[in-house]
């Protein structure tokens, strides 16, 4: 955890799913179904994107991200939803290729100030294929073969950063209040409530679901709003919110420390009242 703090840290993406989609109408294919500007994406970037239902709740969030001539679509595994056969039945007679490439790939995310060295291959394998931002949010993300490549690509990076362990990039998630997928919303949530309208390009002519974005839009707010908080006091997952003495949501992830971080999810009323647990207050980050 010290070496996330001081942005010395790297992790393996473990079991994420890595679909990969190929072909000459791809881009604008993708274009068309999810949040995201994909026209001008370019290599070596990446993007923040989310598959909506029609009536605009989120069906699935996810990284994409240029690679080998297409595109890499990145999903955390926790996502009950495969991208792919969300997808799938949209192709149809477009020149548009998915593939599963999990079981042939493995991804890795460098947090913080290290992603300088990884971008310009100072310590990635000849065939590591790099980006930014990484599927966390931050730093660089690199694909590369699974097996010996990954293994190779490992050592690399172990020789300057320190390895961090699925409980330590959950704690600096929280930490960070970056909601997930799963965890803090699920696929009842609207892009609005999850914080997530930055995934959104509201230029586009169109996309899965953007009806629905616009009515909310011109509503003015969901229904419920996630938040990052602290309290002096220990927080449980599944602790009731208060606002008072009625109960307007619940703690969705706790990253316990001298000062607990957790995310609730809670009312959108009630977003700006003074929020408890039973026991103690809260605080907003």
């Amino acid at each position: 955890m010290a070496a996330l703090e001081r942005d010395r840290a790297f992790a393996e993406l473990r079991g994420w799913r890595l679909v990969a989609v190929a072909g000459t109408e791809a881009r604008g294919w993708l274009h068309d179904l999810v949040t995201a500007d994909v026209r001008t994406l370019e290599p070596g970037s990446a993007r923040r994107t989310l598959l909506l239902t029609p009536t605009g709740r989120i069906r699935a969030d996810l990284h994409l991200a240029t690679h080998d001539g297409g595109f890499l679509l990145i999903q955390d595994p926790i996502q009950t939803e495969a991208v792919d056969a969300i997808l799938s039945p949209y192709v149809l007679s477009s020149d548009v290729e998915l593939d599963d490439v999990s079981e042939r790939f493995a991804v890795f995310a460098v947090l913080g100030a290290a992603e300088d060295g990884v971008a310009s291959h100072e310590v990635a394998p000849d065939d590591t294929g790099t980006w930014s931002p990484s599927p966390l949010g931050v730093g660089a993300g690199l694909v590369v073969g699974a097996g010996e490549p990954a293994r190779r690509l490992r050592a690399a990076l172990a020789a300057d950063l320190t390895e961090a362990s699925p409980e330590a990039i959950e704690w600096w998630r929280v930490r960070r209040g970056l909601p997930r997928m799963g965890v803090d919303f699920g696929t009842d949530a609207l892009p609005a409530e999850a914080g997530l309208e930055s995934a959104i390009d509201l230029t586009k002519g169109c996309f899965l679901g953007q009806e629905s974005v616009a009515k909310v839009r011109n509503l003015g707010h969901p229904s419920r709003a996630i938040l990052s908080v602290r309290s002096d006091a220990p927080m449980e997952v599944g602790s009731p919110v208060h606002s008072g003495e009625v109960v307007v949501g619940e703690v969705t992830s706790v990253a316990p420390d001298a000062v607990t971080h957790a995310i609730v999810r809670v009312r959108w009323d009630a977003a700006a009242t003074p929020l408890s647990t039973p026991r103690g207050p809260l605080f907003l980050r």
